[in-house]
């Protein structure tokens, strides 16, 4: 389930009510156990989705993670957010099994994006599980795929990167 949140105010006052929110959830908000260290040379599926992509995501506890920045400039009620505050391409990947992962996380597009990118996840078997928009007057107009895949790394990375190919990253 994803739950998104907009604020604006005094750090100390949005981090109280972010707690508060949190501890009603029952979120755990103890300090979790270190992970454990990553292998000094990343598994054969890290590789492939790195080469496949054509950029280097970072391992951490076993989830290879992108954070992709948007070439525009966003702004928000005339306010630049900084790339990834929300703006940048985020996209995971986890080993399933010998030689397949499974991918989850949301592209955020323009709407000359939007279509090309559905396109390019079908092609490849992505499922798309969410479309929306997350702001109010930001600009450009920003709309948010979320999207959800497993299977052979080599396939699922190469539809990533071709839904990639039709996003204007930095």
């Amino acid at each position: 389930m994803y739950m998104h949140y907009l604020c604006h105010g005094a750090a100390a006052q949005i981090a109280g009510s972010l707690r508060a929110a949190l501890a009603t959830s029952k979120t755990p908000l103890e300090k979790p156990a270190p992970p454990a260290p990553e292998p000094t040379t990343p598994p054969q599926w890290v590789k492939i989705a790195n080469d496949t992509i054509g950029r280097q995501g970072t391992l951490r506890g076993g989830v290879l993670s992108f954070g992709l920045a948007r070439s525009q400039e966003i702004t928000e009620n005339g306010m630049t957010l900084a790339s990834p505050q929300g703006v940048a391409e985020s996209i995971n990947f986890q080993e399933t099994g010998a030689g397949k992962v499974a991918t989850t996380g949301d592209f955020v597009l323009t709407a000359e994006e939007v279509n090309p990118v559905i396109s390019a996840l079908e092609e490849h078997h992505i499922s798309i599980t969410a479309l929306h928009s997350h702001m109010l007057t930001e600009q450009p107009r920003l709309f948010f795929m979320h999207f959800w895949a497993a299977g052979n790394t080599a396939s699922v990375a190469a539809g990533i990167k071709a839904a990639l190919s039709d996003i204007a990253l930095k």
